[in-house]
């Protein structure tokens, strides 16, 4: 547990719905605020996605006759209750003005374009960095990671968000340890969660941390959320980093993309790009944030994961094809990159749809 917040440590138990429940005991001024940002360009399902579990959290203590753990807030510009149609009794409203330091903010993710839209509400990066700075620590869902970025919250940390924002997060925050892999971080009291519904998994979190190991174990069976999950490496697509002026490097990129099915060496490609291999991988590394082994690697991988897409049965033809010769090896490098191995990766995408056959939708989405 967490030593940014102190409480009063006692046990009683609550049977509900036939479930033995321990509590930390809280005084009322224990409760944690916690701001939930709204504004016009954010993915509602985020805020309401939080708001909604720790509102059932609030509720469980509540008809337990326990002191309330949270003071929700949602928290804009303006004054936040004009975004909901019907107001939550457990939810307060306010706006950045009149909100007195919160323990905790919450930043939903948001539509849009990732460089304009975190300008656009420069007020709200603006109040978080204020408030962050006086002591209250922040939480980004998904995208939010843009706004604590921007905010300058996350130089020198390590965050993550939805993995299709890794490169333009590596090219634009370069002081940021991205890490893509990774559902939850967890840095200092700045909090970052993966991917769209992934971010319920930070609340989850949050939950156990600031309530004790017995509420958030209940919050994950009642809202059906794997306690302690820790990657979303194998929900990834790599689409390599093209945005760079380093034409050598984007040509050498070109090379290993259409040439994966070889034995690529580094020599052979430093070559192929007219460079020293010194100078070719400090480049190859400043350009796309992976060695160029590394990259071979994730082409390779990635080229096999579709072939498992579509559910082909062979995998030790498929691994020859990738330009691999040890079994053991091609695991490994597989389950590094995806979490999984092979055989778990199939039975858990193979069930394709026929009519997408040959459309690149990740290509469609950018």
């Amino acid at each position: 547990m967490s030593n940014l917040f102190h409480v009063k440590q006692a046990r009683c138990a609550v049977f509900k719905r036939g479930i033995v429940l321990h509590f930390k005991i809280h005084d009322d001024k224990d409760m944690k605020e916690i701001a939930i940002l709204v504004h016009e360009d954010a993915v509602f399902s985020t805020v309401s996605g939080a708001m909604d579990m720790l509102i059932h959290t609030n509720r469980l203590f509540h008809e337990s006759g326990k002191p309330l753990p949270f003071k929700i807030m949602l928290v804009g510009e303006k004054s936040s209750n004009e975004y909901l149609h019907h107001p939550e009794p457990y939810v307060g409203y306010s706006n950045i003005a009149n909100m007195k330091k919160p323990g905790l903010i919450i930043v939903p993710a948001f539509y849009g374009d990732r460089g304009a839209i975190p300008q656009k509400h420069q007020m709200l990066i603006n109040w978080i960095n204020r408030m962050n700075k006086s002591g209250t620590e922040v939480a980004s869902l998904c995208s939010g990671s843009y706004f604590l970025a921007e905010a300058g919250l996350l130089n020198g940390k390590s965050c993550t968000a939805h993995w299709f924002d890794k490169d333009d997060i590596t090219s634009r925050y370069p002081a940021v340890n991205f890490l893509s892999d990774l559902v939850i971080t967890d840095d200092c009291g700045i909090y970052t969660s993966g991917g769209a519904f992934s971010s319920l998994n930070l609340v989850l979190y949050l939950i156990d941390k600031f309530c004790g190991r017995e509420v958030g174990i209940w919050a994950s069976k009642m809202f059906s959320l794997d306690m302690d999950r820790n990657s979303q490496a194998h929900f990834a697509v790599f689409k390599g980093q093209h945005q760079h002026n380093d034409d050598n490097i984007l040509k050498a990129q070109h090379y290993i993309e259409q040439n994966h099915q070889q034995q690529l060496n580094i020599d052979q490609i430093a070559e192929y790009a007219n460079m020293s291999k010194r100078n070719f991988i400090r480049r190859f590394k400043k350009a796309t944030q992976n060695t160029p082994f590394e990259y071979v690697q994730r082409v390779k991988i990635e080229a096999v994961k579709k072939e498992l897409e579509k559910g082909s049965p062979n995998i030790n033809l498929l691994m020859y094809d990738a330009g691999y010769n040890d079994i053991k090896t091609f695991r490994e490098v597989f389950k590094k990159i995806t979490g999984l191995t092979p055989q778990d990766y199939r039975k858990k995408y193979s069930r394709g749809t026929p009519e997408l056959e040959g459309m690149d939708i990740y290509q469609t989405l950018n």
